[in-house]
């Protein structure tokens, strides 16, 4: 079963510094058909104008990936992390028993990117903060692990593997689906067909009772994979 999330029914905020669409309910935005899929919680797609941010605010019990789109990040946390994260860069953070976290534009121009929260395995577990660069290279025309619970790449704790990929136009993939899992699209630019279904920017898909995804880019596209336990 395939259920298409389109990018213009997404919850959607500007507040002049941020301009932010929740594809789940999020904050101020409550959609009681769209919480949240399998551990899948919060997919916000966030552009961030220069030199303004999200100032020091707390977390608990949620593993939270940022995937920069473009431009750049500053991070600062409780675990005595600072870090800029650029194109490229994913970082993840196990918020635990607790952490706090500023996130800002200290660049000159807009910071377009995504934040994913995927609930944790179980809760009570100690913070941490890691960060990796996958050039494109890596991604192109293919589907490269990112972020795993076992370690292959960026680490998380939770049962979900999530690939990045960038395909060139007219390229082909596919992905087979182990019974019992689900599994959920994000297409971040291009237009990309998902077996007869056409997704498009901010597009995303649930998949469950499939056991095969066929893809194809209509011209450049990049998206995420999630495969959810």
């Amino acid at each position: 079963m395939f259920i298409i999330r389109k990018s213009l029914d997404r919850g959607h905020f500007d507040y002049g510094w941020l301009s932010t669409y929740h594809t789940f309910s999020f904050s101020a935005y409550y959609d009681p058909k769209h919480v949240s899929f399998r551990s899948l919680r919060v997919i916000n797609e966030d552009i961030v104008v220069p030199n303004e941010g999200f100032d020091t605010h707390p977390h608990k019990d949620m593993e939270i990936i940022t995937y920069i789109i473009d431009g750049e990040l500053t991070h600062t946390d409780s675990t005595g992390t600072a870090s800029k994260i650029r194109r490229g860069d994913v970082q993840v953070m196990t918020a635990g028993t607790g952490v706090e976290h500023s996130e800002y534009n200290r660049s000159s121009k807009p910071v377009h990117l995504l934040q994913v929260w995927i609930t944790p395995e179980k809760n009570g577990l100690k913070p941490s903060y890691a960060e990796k660069n996958f050039p494109e290279k890596l991604r192109k025309n293919s589907l490269y692990l990112i972020v795993s619970d076992d370690g292959a790449s960026l680490k998380i704790n939770q049962d979900v593997k999530v690939y990045s990929s960038i395909l060139e136009k007219d390229h082909r993939l596919s992905y087979n689906i182990q019974s019992g899992r689900g599994a959920w699209i994000q297409v971040i630019s291009g237009e990309l067909h998902v077996q007869d279904m056409i997704l498009v920017k901010g597009d995303g898909v649930s998949i469950e009772d499939e056991s095969h995804i066929g893809l194809l880019a209509k011209e450049k596209s990049e998206f995420l994979l999630f495969d959810l336990g």
